[in-house]
């Protein structure tokens, strides 16, 4: 074979080398399926909190921002009982975030000028409604409060449960006698008023609480009384006008406002109004000497005897009810 064939040869082998080579890139060898997700540059950043992440830290996390004596005092309350599985910062719990939701979105790092995504709050600053607010209470405490919320009077308001309780006080007032009126009277203040007649009921002597009387929660009963009827409220204090009786008293059997003024009177025994007049409401004056004879006497001159003092208990003493056998006008 001369040189010239030897070349010839030599080129057709190269060519066929080449045809293998390039098919085998076209065409890549199998792999087997991709288990783990590509390691992401160097550079890259980590992808961005969704709202229903929640911090990693937990409380840890929001007391780097949120570390003031207000919020502090959270961990003196039984909300933050560790030892207790069924509170917030029970063991496995979400600590801040049970209440206050996801948090990961919130405790983020943000770019400079853009507003921080916010996190569910609670009381008037809140923009969630009243309904979504008690709703997060709610989910622990519905046993509590009982079947007497819904349509209760405060749960028609929309009255927030926080409007009463301080969640973060080591000592909620609302709990307090001692404190519990000033709570209920920032929005009552007519019993505010009552309260500071005379005569009145001791509430502002820590003696009595609004709760001995009524469940601001609700119940079945009027006003949201404790009892079945006013008078059943009343009688769990005043048990020795319950009676029975020989002779009632109609009022005394029907409702004990119509002669009395619960939170506050002018008028002794916390009376709507002064004797003889409170009686004259029901019992006409004509034929008994319970007004004065005439116009002069009164400043004067001396006036009927039933028209002063205890007036009309002067003579009916046992106005409650009477057990005597000659006690139908309540004189013994």
């Amino acid at each position: 074979m001369t040189s010239r064939a030897r070349r010839v040869a030599l080129v057709g082998v190269y060519i066929a080398l080449a045809a293998v080579v390039l098919a085998a890139q076209e065409t890549p060898p199998p792999t087997e399926p991709q288990t783990t997700a590509p390691p992401a540059a160097p550079d890259a950043a980590p992808p961005a909190p969704t709202a229903e992440q929640y911090s990693r830290k937990g409380a840890d996390t929001c007391l780097v921002c949120h570390d003031d004596a207000k919020m502090l005092a959270i961990f003196k309350t039984p909300h933050a009982r560790h030892t207790d599985a069924r509170t917030p910062f029970g063991a496995g719990q979400l600590q801040c975030e049970a209440c206050h939701g996801a948090g990961g979105a919130h405790a983020a790092r943000v770019r400079s000028g853009q507003p921080r995504p916010p996190i569910p709050i609670f009381g008037g600053a809140s923009s969630a409604p009243v309904d979504q607010q008690n709703s997060t209470c709610l989910g622990c405490h519905d046993a509590d409060v009982h079947e007497g919320w819904p349509g209760s009077a405060h749960e028609r308001e929309g009255v927030a449960c926080v409007s009463c309780h301080e969640i973060h006080a080591t000592h909620d007032p609302v709990l307090a006698k001692a404190t519990q009126s000033e709570t209920c009277m920032g929005c009552h203040p007519r019993q505010r008023a009552q309260s500071f007649l005379p005569f009145a009921h001791p509430l502002r002597q820590d003696r009595m609480a609004c709760s001995d009387c009524h469940n601001p929660h609700g119940t079945m009963a009027d006003y949201a009384l404790v009892g079945r009827t006013l008078n059943d409220t009343c009688f769990t204090c005043h048990a020795e006008k319950r009676g029975p009786h020989l002779w009632e008293h109609a009022p005394v059997t029907e409702d004990c406002s119509i002669c009395h003024e619960p939170h506050g009177s002018s008028h002794p025994g916390l009376l709507a109004q002064r004797q003889p007049l409170l009686c004259q409401q029901c019992h006409s004056e004509a034929g008994h000497p319970s007004v004065p004879l005439s116009p002069g006497q009164l400043p004067t001159g001396m006036p009927s005897a039933q028209a002063l003092g205890r007036s009309c208990m002067n003579c009916h003493s046992q106005i409650h009810g009477s057990n005597h056998p000659s006690g139908a006008a309540f004189e013994r």
